[in-house]
């Protein structure tokens, strides 16, 4: 149903401190809400609201795909998560970047990642690129972070879990530096889940830190175990309950290499032998049942380059069978240690007045390292991992899911992480405040990743302009006092290694490499009638692709972006997935 809520005071909607109470209604809301689900009255909201700033909790998944959690179609067990969407809302239209660095950065300074130094990668650069501003891979410390401000506001601030910023090496870029009262971190993107060995093979070891310090791991160290401990440490580490707190639990699940405890792994057996399309059909049934998408939305298609289940020889289906029972173990464990903190926030009296919003940092990942490091991969790995089929999800393991996986965890979308398509950008969203959000309400508006930084700081009870901040506070559509989250004529533009999109309204264009896009020319595509990009209407619409590629060209010029025409990533551009073989499989074809 629509949403219409009454209108209420301009000045900071009802006073700051009911400015603070609404704000958590929902990320982002416009369009219909599940059936049977009322909006509760303003008025019903102002006499529950308790004056005080509420504690923000974002608690953020690692290459976690749109489908991937069971509120958003999944088969994987995730009660917590399930939990937190039938008690606050979902949000089905939210977007980040492409990769995880760069949505990173800006859900933490509210800044286009180009100003904020993630313009690439690290260790991505082109000879264009290399030393300019805003290409330094890490992130800027002239620029303020969501902690600093939030500690200006009295919170107390926390970080556990991955921090991927920069700093390797470096202190004066770790957390405790930018924003944070504490923080236990992995400083650098990915590692092993069971211990501090590498993911990548140019780099020997990584770091973890304890606000100032280098640290060791504990004993049985499992990356979403530890990161829930250290959050329940964090919130309770000062006794004054009346201080809220802002934190920011940064899981590096289910990134690769997948791993996961064995009794989690158990659970999954056989569960995917029936392959990517079966999977994927059943996720497209239970997104419809449910209301995260249409009735009548069709699902885009697999991508021709990369085989159906049906044509692979039973050996890969084994191992791809195993891959995904691993993927779906760690976000099991995930939603676990989620579910713990909850329970904390729950014993200590602290639940009512907390907000949660969960989310992931970009799309599935459907690459993996083959495509970043070459056939000098296979011996770095096989020297340094048990990389065996029966071992494939313990401590010394090394595997990833792929592309056929990554397919189907960003149901009903196209491509996966790296990409600017939906498939890419798209990210599940839940939100929830007990006592203040209507429950169970699936909800719809265009929103991203720019827009968390002016949301959160009007949750917090500062009601500023902040024009150095690019999103939109989201309060006003929340509140009914404004129809929308952002005008007809704002955009949502983003690049990373050459590919790049704008959206304006309902229309997108895009523009990634082929055989992903078309390769020197723009697609376009109109997300009211085709929200899953699977009709490029560039040519019959040369006057709104026209519109959009200028209004591209202008949002490039004032972020800083140096044009790429082509970029030979390996990443996302490789054909290594199905070439690689445990050692015990490797007599016969890989794949046909």
């Amino acid at each position: 149903m629509d949403i219409m809520l009454t209108k209420i005071e301009k000045r900071g909607y009802l006073g700051r401190r009911m400015h603070v109470a609404m704000l958590v209604v929902v990320i982002a809301v416009q369009g219909c809400s599940r059936a049977g689900v009322e909006v509760p009255d303003i008025a019903d909201v102002a006499a529950s609201s308790a004056d005080i700033q509420p504690n923000i909790l974002v608690i953020l998944a690692d290459d976690l795909g749109y489908s991937d959690i069971g509120p958003f179609g999944a088969e994987i067990q995730t009660p917590t998560l399930d939990a937190l969407a039938a008690e606050g809302m979902v949000l089905t239209n939210f977007r980040v970047h492409t990769m995880c660095s760069p949505t990173r950065a800006m859900l933490l300074t509210g800044l286009d990642s180009h100003r904020v130094g993630y313009g690439t990668m690290s260790g991505e650069y082109t000879d264009a690129t290399r030393g300019q501003p805003g290409y330094e891979a890490r992130l800027d410390p002239k620029i303020e972070t969501l902690g600093n401000r939030l500690q200006r506001l009295g919170y107390r601030t926390f970080i556990a879990g991955k921090w991927d910023m920069g700093g390797r090496g470096n202190p004066d870029l770790w957390p405790i530096r930018r924003g944070f009262d504490n923080s236990w971190v992995l400083i650098e993107g990915s590692a092993s889940h069971f211990g501090k060995q590498s993911a990548l093979a140019e780099l020997p070891s990584v770091t973890y830190v304890a606000n100032d310090s280098e640290v060791e791991l504990p004993n049985n160290f499992y990356s979403s175990d530890v990161y829930a401990d250290k959050a329940i440490e964090f919130i309770d580490a000062n006794g004054d309950k009346t201080q809220p707190f802002f934190g920011y639990l940064s899981f590096t699940a289910p990134h690769y290499p997948l791993q996961a405890p064995d009794d989690y792994i158990a659970r999954y057996a056989g569960q995917y032998d029936e392959g990517y399309e079966a999977v994927r059909n059943a996720r497209v049934k239970r997104m419809r049942e449910t209301g995260i998408i249409g009735v009548d939305e069709q699902a885009a298609p697999r991508h021709p380059v990369w085989p159906s289940w049906e044509k692979l020889p039973d050996k890969i289906r084994m191992l791809e069978s195993r891959r995904m029972e691993i993927y779906a173990a760690m976000i099991e464990s995930m939603d676990h240690n989620i579910g713990r903190v909850v329970e904390h926030l729950k014993s200590t009296g602290q639940w009512e007045n907390t907000v949660v919003l969960f989310f992931s940092d970009n799309g599935p990942e459907g690459g993996n390292p083959l495509d970043w490091g070459g056939e000098p991969w296979f011996d770095w790995a096989e020297n340094s991992f048990d990389t065996s089929l029966e071992n494939m999800g313990r401590a010394n393991s090394y595997v990833w899911a792929g592309p056929g996986w990554a397919y189907v965890s960003a149901t009903p979308f196209r491509d996966a992480k790296g990409f600017t398509t939906e498939g890419g950008i798209r990210s599940p969203m839940i939100i929830t405040w007990p006592g203040h959000i209507r429950a169970g309400a699936t909800l719809r508006a265009d929103a991203h990743i720019l827009d968390l930084m002016p949301t959160i700081m009007a949750m917090a009870g500062d009601d500023r302009g902040h024009e150095s901040i690019l999103g939109r506070s989201m309060l006003p559509a929340l509140t009914g006092a404004a129809a929308n989250i952002h005008g007809e004529g704002e955009q949502f533009g983003l690049e990373l290694l050459g590919r790049r999109a704008l959206i304006l309204g309902n229309w997108k264009i895009t523009w990634n490499n082929a055989p992903w896009g078309r390769g020197e020319e723009w697609s376009l595509f109109n997300l009211a009638t085709d929200p899953t990009e699977i009709d490029n209407v560039a040519d019959q619409h040369p006057e709104k692709l026209a519109e959009l590629v200028a209004a591209w060209e202008k949002y490039a010029q004032a972020n800083g972006v140096i044009p790429i025409p082509v970029y030979p990533m390996g990443n996302t551009n490789s054909f290594t997935h199905y070439k690689w073989l445990p050692p015990s499989m490797r007599q016969g074809p890989a794949a046909d």
